[in-house]
């Protein structure tokens, strides 16, 4: 048998792709060292994802104390391969299929089931910007007066997050972790999710850190998912001018996350290829933060001095 590596994500999980001669397929063994993962979590969601007919990788095997599971295989091909080629039609189609998944994701009863994305957990995220990427990649830490600025956005931020419908929660849907097959998309990357506010994953899937589009190709597809959700009987807002105004403000809840997740894989972790992205979730954040009063004043801390850590 021969090992080969399939991917290795932000955390200490790794993957490994072998040929099954038996079986005529190839599968995919799943190394998430218990000291800083725990396999149970994937295999609960899985669960509800194969459950609810939403492609995600069979769990074949598990040895939970050594941190090993045994998975289906979902292919080499993820979105971001094909996005990337920019083909209108195809590009098209696989956002369709990424929203009718999306939908029955969010369809799944949570309540009890998942951890919730309380303010606890959306405030700690948030805390990430000015810690990692204001004072570890900046090297610029907010001293009183912007603390308490970003204080006050945080909390508009989060009181708008939590008054959104609860729905399941991936956390990060977006072009990596979307695959290309038959049924499509296959669902990887779900081991951390959550119920929580029914626009997150649209930010994640619209506002990608790893590929963009313009405004009008994103506000159609927001469009063609809120007609889907409200036909599906997901509890979106029936005003789709403020579900429009909750997917902006919770984009900008997960960009300030992110960039200050990409500063601390970068700078902690020796990840620095992150780095590559954080100009487009910076555009996210200063379009955003243009269109509304309250979020302006980030915008001060969206330029890069010269002086920032490479």
């Amino acid at each position: 048998m021969v090992l080969e590596t399939a991917s290795a994500d932000a955390s200490f999980r790794r993957y490994f792709r072998f040929d099954d001669p038996a079986g005529g397929r190839s599968l995919i063994v799943m190394d998430a060292p218990p000291a800083h993962e725990d396999c149970r979590p994937f295999v609960h969601v899985a669960s509800l994802l194969v459950d609810a007919g939403v492609h995600a990788p069979r769990v074949l095997a598990q040895d939970l104390d050594e941190g090993f599971l045994l998975l289906t295989d979902l292919g080499r091909t993820t979105y971001l391969d094909e996005l990337a080629r920019r083909d209108p039609a195809r590009v098209d189609a696989l956002y369709a299929d990424a929203l009718a998944a999306l939908v029955a994701m969010q369809r799944i009863p949570v309540g009890g089931r998942l951890p919730a994305y309380d303010r606890a957990m959306l405030g700690r995220e948030l805390d990430l910007f000015p810690e990692w990427y204001l004072g570890r990649h900046l090297g610029q830490p907010p001293d009183a007066a912007a603390a308490a600025t970003l204080a006050a956005i945080s909390g508009r931020l989060l009181d708008r997050a939590l008054a959104q419908p609860r729905v399941f929660v991936h956390r990060d849907y977006h072009s990596r972790n979307l695959m290309c097959c038959q049924p499509n998309p296959g669902v990887l990357d779900f081991q951390d999710a959550v119920e929580g506010p029914i626009t997150y994953d649209l930010a994640s899937l619209f506002k990608d850190a790893y590929i963009d589009w313009d405004e009008a190709q994103l506000i159609d597809w927001l469009a063609r998912y809120w007609d889907l959700a409200r036909r599906s009987g997901l509890p979106v807002d029936p005003d789709f001018g403020e579900f429009h105004r909750d997917f902006e403000w919770m984009g900008v809840q997960r960009h300030l996350k992110v960039l200050g997740i990409f500063a601390r894989l970068a700078w902690r972790d020796g990840k620095h290829g992150y780095l590559e992205s954080m100009p487009r979730v910076r555009r996210y954040l200063r379009a955003t933060c243009a269109r509304y009063r309250d979020l302006a004043p980030l915008s001060r801390w969206l330029d890069e001095p010269p002086s920032a850590s490479r």
